[in-house]
């Protein structure tokens, strides 16, 4: 399948019209300056060496206050004998997968930075164990999946949280004695690209941002053209509630990366597949189009959402390595 949407030079020039929601970034300061019972967000992250079993890289358990207070888990792993502040790269997860075991994905470490994998709460079913429940209340939705989980409102809503704990999982990373704040990049694939963009219209000074083949951008095209979950989730729901399609679009608003790509500044590399149906790729370059930051992208014409895979890990060593060597250390 060559294509599965608009060709590349439509995506290209795509520009369509979103409007931004109102008070979207009222609703988002307030968000993350909430506080949790008793001051949560005050508590202090925790780093809890492991033995992994590695001998190059170190592995610490990770617990990060997130959206509420509640704990947020994580892996963070460092090459071991590393001479400090390191460069740092904060990565978040695909739909459906967890955090996984602490011997896991070993390329950001190895190649000589800090490495954090944040939990996504409530996920971890797929390829990858998971250990952060989502025990909002009223959280579950009537069709499965994360889609629709308190779409009555964005105050409710389920991704308010995963952003929120990513948020505080950088912030986090910000304060660790072992990296350079200056340096710290997010990246993610599908849903991981997502929250990536979101965080960065949320977090400013990043050092960079790669989303690849990013889902939530453009949720209102990607819930009427795409014939693969987790869009599909939308539809499911909408077929229930008929009488609920405006306020369902109004509230995902506030979640849609093409929005979150306008307060973005960092420097950014996306990745996009033209023969991707499970996110569109006239929604991700809805999002790459709108991102107000520098910005490059590797297109994969002839791959599905896989995309790049190894050929972009090699693109993005490279990027990184450049974008960290231009930038001045900030503690020594």
């Amino acid at each position: 399948m060559p294509s599965a949407d608009l060709t590349l030079a439509e995506c290209r020039a795509y520009r369509p019209e979103l409007p931004l929601p109102d008070g979207f970034d009222a609703f988002w300061s307030g968000t993350l300056d909430e506080k949790g019972p008793g001051g949560a967000p005050d508590r202090q992250p925790r780093f809890d060496e492991v033995d992994s079993g590695l001998v190059q890289v170190r592995c610490y358990d990770v617990s990060v206050p997130g959206y509420d207070g509640r704990p947020v888990r994580g892996w963070l792993r460092m090459p071991a004998g590393a001479a400090g502040p390191l460069g740092c790269v904060v990565e978040f997860l695909g739909y459906g997968r967890g955090r996984g075991l602490a011997h896991e994905q070993l390329m950001w470490a190895c190649a000589g930075y800090a490495h954090l994998v944040m939990d996504t709460r409530g996920q971890g079913w797929s390829s990858a164990t998971g250990d952060t429940p989502d025990t909002d209340p009223g959280s579950a939705g009537t069709v499965p999946g994360f889609l629709t989980r308190g779409v009555e409102g964005p105050g409710t809503h389920y991704y308010r949280r995963v952003f929120t704990d990513a948020v505080r999982c950088v912030r986090a990373m910000r304060e660790h004695p072992g990296v350079d704040p200056a340096r710290i990049v997010v990246t993610g694939v599908s849903q991981g690209g997502g929250i990536a963009l979101a965080v960065a219209g949320l977090v400013p000074g990043l050092a960079g941002v790669m989303p690849d083949v990013p889902f939530l951008c453009n949720i209102p095209r990607a819930a009427r053209i795409a014939a693969t979950p987790p869009y599909t989730e939308i539809a499911a729901y909408l077929r229930l509630h008929r009488d609920r399609v405006e306020p369902v679009f109004r509230t995902l608003s506030y979640f849609d990366g093409a929005h979150h790509a306008t307060r973005a500044t960092a420097p950014a590399l996306f990745s996009i597949a033209m023969a991707d149906d499970i996110c569109p790729p006239s929604t991700c370059f809805t999002a790459y189009n709108r991102y107000a930051g520098p910005k490059e992208v590797r297109v994969y014409e002839f791959n599905g959402h896989e995309g790049g895979t190894e050929h972009h890990r090699a693109e993005q060593l490279a990027w990184v390595r450049a974008r960290f060597a231009g930038l001045p250390a900030e503690r020594s």
